[in-house]
């Protein structure tokens, strides 16, 4: 299994007209079938008038559960090419939905691939695509004295803080990704000469982008 996976961060929803057909391209992050569902259905709720609300999905950090719908246009013009978006770009945990309001001109088979590979690409660009890595929520409880240190090297590395509480001792929480631990700790000892307490209090999936950990 992965250590690692791509997946989005929050919701994307973009739209193009061919054709006078109107596409909307919504993306999700889900983490189950169930929100899967229930986002699929939002959306079909909410364009109840569509022609066809096209939905594919992938599951599973090594994306074991695979699923697509073409709601009513013709077998392998829709819902595959949407899932082959998520399959191309990697992406696990992600469900898409491309609606369509017919224009009156139909626009054959391999328009109609076309139409709805751009439709679910756009919702994932109207996105932001992560990496999912797992990080450790580090503990530390250090004295005053080293933590003028300790805030500057923070800074400096872009790391910060889950929560400080200024205490007898400054406690602190702070996740840091695990192919960094054994490095970050190093400093944390060198900067305090040894005097702090740690411990691991969990470990989480937390998404990246572009090398730092991605917060909206």
């Amino acid at each position: 299994m992965s250590e690692t996976y791509r997946t989005i961060a929050k919701r994307g929803v973009d739209e193009f007209i061919i054709s006078k057909s109107r596409f909307i391209g919504y993306a999700a992050p889900v983490t189950t079938e169930e929100e899967a569902q229930e986002f699929i259905q939002e959306i079909k709720s909410r364009h109840r008038d569509a022609t066809h609300n096209v939905s594919a999905y992938v599951l599973g950090r090594d994306s074991n559960i695979q699923r697509f719908n073409d709601d009513g246009e013709p077998s392998g013009t829709a819902g595959i090419p949407a899932l082959e978006v998520l399959k191309k770009e990697e992406l696990r945990n992600t469900a898409v939905v491309v609606t369509r309001y017919f224009g009156g001109i139909k626009l054959g088979g391999g328009g109609l691939i076309r139409a709805y590979t751009k439709g679910a690409k756009i919702a994932l660009e109207a996105s932001v695509i992560v990496t999912m890595e797992k990080f450790k929520l580090l503990r530390m409880v250090i004295n005053y004295t080293a933590y003028g240190k300790i805030e500057n090297y923070f800074v400096e590395n872009g790391y910060t803080p889950e929560k400080i509480d200024y205490l007898q001792a400054i406690n602190i929480d702070m996740y840091v990704n695990n192919g960094l631990y054994g490095g970050f700790l190093e400093d944390m000892l060198h900067m305090t000469s040894g005097d702090i307490e740690y411990n691991i209090v969990e470990e989480k999936y937390l998404p990246v982008k572009d090398g730092v950990r991605w917060r909206e």
